[in-house]
């Protein structure tokens, strides 16, 4: 089974991000470092306004743009390319070959955005956003925990693109940004914890706080960000088993299975968990179709890897 991380407990839904700022913070370790750093969290939460340390200020501005409803296509371009390593990102996305099939060649960015779509657009800004963030000085000693957070939401984005793709209705574009985002708040934690570097001391009390927090604060940063209701709802629900498995898929439903497929990698678990998740009997995907699914997709996950980075 191609799949990413090691085996992790099983994801809990999480409270909003209202409630859990509203509340004590509970000792999530011994240690007074750990205790303090919930609270900072707690109270960024309670604050609201979440903001992710050293994010280019190029993803506000093309996120601002692209939600301009009277933004051309023409004012879309000359925001990406003002910003030219992002327009590079772009252009290496829109000639990839899972997102132009067909193989004919896109040479200039006013074709890569038309070709590809305002949410791919997205995606390519996150992406170069993160590649920007993992080169900060602030975060030097951290480069191969960046690296792995990134190399994790790379594969979530591009299992959740594949799933949607040939298992639901869901925009498969979507799914990728979907995909992106459904990280942001571990990389929230991980640079906010740079100040605080003996929390690294104790890994699983690191990532327990990590577990705790990441959905809610990844729902505060895309809420400050504008991005779409539906989008923010997703990864809020990206590792709710338990919701109603009435209706059509959801994009909460394919990040959820994209989220499974990418942290779980020992068979007979991941088997058990699609078979108990109530919300993937709407896509359908069980082990066998998971099996048969990332053997045919595994050159088009490959290319969504390599121009994601």
């Amino acid at each position: 089974m191609m799949t990413y991380a090691q085996e992790k407990e099983p994801m809990q839904p999480q409270r909003p991000a209202s409630a859990l700022a509203e509340s004590s913070p509970p000792r999530a370790t011994g240690e007074d470092t750990a205790f303090g750093f919930v609270r900072e969290l707690a109270t960024e939460l309670s604050g609201g306004k979440v903001e992710l340390p050293g994010f280019p200020h190029i993803v506000m501005r093309v996120q601002r743009v692209l939600s301009d409803p009277g933004a051309d296509l023409g004012r879309i371009v000359r925001v990406i390319g003002g910003e030219p390593v992002l327009a590079t990102q772009l252009m290496r996305m829109a000639n990839s070959a899972a997102l132009n099939p067909g193989a004919a060649p896109v040479t200039d960015l006013r074709s890569a955005v038309a070709r590809v779509g305002l949410d791919t657009v997205r995606s390519a800004t996150i992406a170069f956003a993160v590649r920007q963030l993992r080169e900060a000085p602030a975060l030097r000693g951290l480069e191969s925990q960046l690296g792995e957070l990134w190399k994790r939401s790379v594969q979530v984005a591009s299992l959740s693109f594949v799933i949607a793709r040939h298992l639901s209705r869901v925009m498969a574009d979507t799914a990728l940004l979907g995909g992106l985002l459904q990280g942001v708040g571990r990389l929230y934690i991980l640079t906010r914890a740079s100040s605080h570097r003996s929390l690294f001391h104790d890994k699983a009390a690191y990532q327990a706080i990590e577990q705790a927090w990441h959905l809610s604060i990844a729902t505060a940063l895309l809420e400050n960000w504008g991005m779409a209701d539906e989008l923010v709802q997703a990864v809020q629900e990206s590792e709710n088993r338990e919701r109603d498995s009435r209706g059509p898929a959801t994009l909460a439903d394919v990040l959820l299975a994209g989220t499974l497929l990418t942290d779980l990698d020992e068979p007979a678990r991941l088997r058990a968990c699609l078979e108990a998740a109530k919300p993937l009997q709407r896509l359908p995907l069980d082990a066998d179709t998971c099996e048969r699914l990332l053997e045919e997709s595994a050159q088009e996950i490959a290319a969504l890897r390599e121009a994601l980075g």
